[in-house]
């Protein structure tokens, strides 16, 4: 009799213990979740400044017509994947676009009366914002997903994570452009 209570015990001990584990297995899936989504909330915001961008910039720069439409290429690329839900190809279309995006700043730093005109510094302010926010996220995301993928991989939670099908999460990674130095000579070239 003594025996069949201990048992009782031991295995509501180890069910409530799977819960507290299910549950907070499931708190790092949607905190991940979360941090996607204010990435993409911001990029979205970014994407939808770009085509201003392009227009004010077409005005002035009749010849550089290529570094726009490699902008806007990328912003495709970007938006198509972020649709599909590829975290591995946004990062590689964002990392197209983030340099185009550079070579419009150095082009635009070449326009006296470009670099003059209200709105064009205006929409480089508001996208440099978004920039720093897309940063700033993408470091929060990274940091959910981290914590997501090491907490479904150690025991005991991988058994509950296996078991219930928790998936691990892509980190989203810039080209190693993005942190490698600047050439600042190639900046000046033009």
């Amino acid at each position: 009799m003594i025996m069949g209570y201990i048992w009782l015990v031991l295995i509501a001990v180890v069910l409530i213990y799977g819960v507290i584990i299910y549950n907070g297995l499931v708190n790092l899936k949607h905190a991940v979740s979360q941090a996607w989504s204010n990435i993409e909330i911001l990029l979205k915001q970014r994407h939808d400044e770009l085509p201003k961008l392009v227009e004010a910039c077409k005005q002035y720069m009749q010849f550089e017509r290529d570094t726009l439409e490699k902008v806007m290429q990328a912003r495709a690329a970007a938006h198509t994947a972020r649709e599909k839900g590829d975290v591995k190809g946004v990062g590689q279309a964002e990392s197209m676009m983030r340099l185009g995006l550079g070579n419009i700043v150095a082009t635009v730093e070449a326009y006296p009366e470009l670099k003059a005109n209200q709105s064009m510094q205006q929409l480089l302010g508001r996208i440099t914002g978004l920039e720093n926010g897309i940063s700033d996220r993408r470091e929060f995301y990274n940091e959910a997903v981290n914590r997501n993928n090491v907490r479904i991989e150690t025991i005991p939670d991988v058994f509950v994570a296996r078991s219930f099908g928790f998936k691990p999460a892509d980190l989203l990674v810039f080209s190693e452009a993005e942190t490698s130095d600047v050439d600042v000579r190639a900046l000046f070239a033009r």
